[in-house]
């Protein structure tokens, strides 16, 4: 009796685990169907993809390597150029402002040779001196030349300009034609390449 009773239990027992493997089975083919069909979708993705965009030859894929590494090289050398012209730019603003420096400082000496010259009375005694200090005043006007420096070119009659000249005092015209024209040079002006460092100082007429 007691044996019956054990063997229907252990069949029941049987039964049971049996129906949790199949649950257990069904489930986990619920999990998997939504996992598979991603994979599926994935997959027919990337044959669509393949389908799209064919497959390049060797011969065409190192001619667009060799358009991408020209085009490189186009935009490297346009990046140095434009460096190379800033910088030589760049050199040439820094010597013409120590040059301007430079000349600004030697100008008054330039205007006192030149008085000196004015003033130097023409005895016969005095014939050697000049020539010494007007040749003193040729050799460092060529040198200034050389530089760069430029004496403007103003004489009576021209039209006054505000950007060459500096007009330190204004007289009655002589002539009708003078009127709002310049009258007299009182002391010359410089150029230094397109820069003035020295305005002429003139004498207008009114």
């Amino acid at each position: 009796m007691q044996l019956k009773r054990f063997i229907r239990k252990m069949k029941k027992e049987k039964e049971t685990v049996k129906e949790q493997v199949e649950d257990t089975q069904t489930q986990d083919q619920a999990n998997e169907a939504p996992q598979e069909k991603e994979a599926q979708e994935a997959k027919a993705e990337e044959q669509e993809e393949a389908v799209e965009e064919p497959k390049l030859s060797k011969e065409e894929s190192l001619q667009i390597d060799l358009a991408e590494a020209k085009d490189k090289y186009i935009r490297l050398y346009s990046e140095f150029e434009n460096f190379r012209r800033r910088t030589s730019k760049e050199k040439l603003e820094m010597a013409s402002t120590a040059n301007a420096s430079l000349m600004e400082v030697l100008l008054p000496v330039l205007y006192d040779f030149e008085r000196a010259l004015k003033n130097m009375d023409e005895k016969v005694e005095a014939n050697s001196m000049r020539e010494g200090v007007e040749l003193i005043q040729t050799k460092m006007s060529n040198v200034l030349s050389q530089k760069g420096l430029k004496v403007m070119e103003v004489t009576a009659g021209d039209e006054f300009d505000a950007d060459m000249h500096e007009a330190i005092t204004q007289i009655p015209a002589p002539k009708e034609a003078l009127k709002g024209k310049i009258v007299d040079v009182v002391e010359r002006g410089y150029t230094l390449g397109e820069r003035v460092i020295r305005f002429a100082k003139v004498v207008t007429g009114a």
